[in-house]
């Protein structure tokens, strides 16, 4: 099972629209992928939601796909709090990672992946090595949600590597 994580719990953010393209392109390869949204979601504990969540979306998960925007040059809060409150041996442990980062800056959150990284690894997962930044994110996805044709093409390539990974 595939679960592509939106790391943030911002309304409207970029990120979100990422991580349904990232959907959109998996099921054009008849891959079918959840998107695992942050928002609303208490993460501050562990809560009886995302117990749940753990039960129904994370433990089955064997692939995940962080979109992960830039947060103070790392990741969000949110997604650390996330993480640290769930069962780690049960959700993270010997799983796949892929890491795309998402920035309105030119680095496309290069640190936030390698904090990332380094958490992940710490919990036992196999981080993917072509990790994604997306850079100036504003400029290369449109109203609608469609990356621009470079973009995509890095985008496709670096699905497509992880589904054989």
């Amino acid at each position: 099972m595939y679960t592509i994580i939106s790391g943030t719990n911002r309304l409207g953010s970029h990120t979100e629209k990422v991580a349904k393209e990232y959907q959109r392109i998996l099921k054009n390869k008849n891959i079918d992928a959840n998107i695992f949204s942050l928002k609303g979601l208490d993460v501050l504990h562990r809560s009886d939601e995302l117990i749940k969540v753990e039960a129904d979306i994370l433990i089955p998960t064997d692939k995940f796909i962080f979109i992960i925007p830039e947060y103070n040059g790392s990741y969000p809060g949110v997604l650390k709090s996330m993480i640290d409150n769930s069962d780690t041996r049960k959700v993270w442990n010997y799983k796949k990672a892929l890491l795309t980062g998402v920035a309105t800056g030119r680095a496309g959150n290069l640190r936030g992946m390698d904090h990332l990284s380094d958490t992940l690894h710490f919990m036992k997962m196999n981080v993917f090595y072509n990790k994604l930044p997306i850079s100036i994110i504003d400029k290369v996805m449109d109203k609608e949600g469609q990356l621009n044709d470079e973009t995509s093409l890095a985008v496709n390539k670096q699905i497509d590597e992880f589904l054989d990974y």
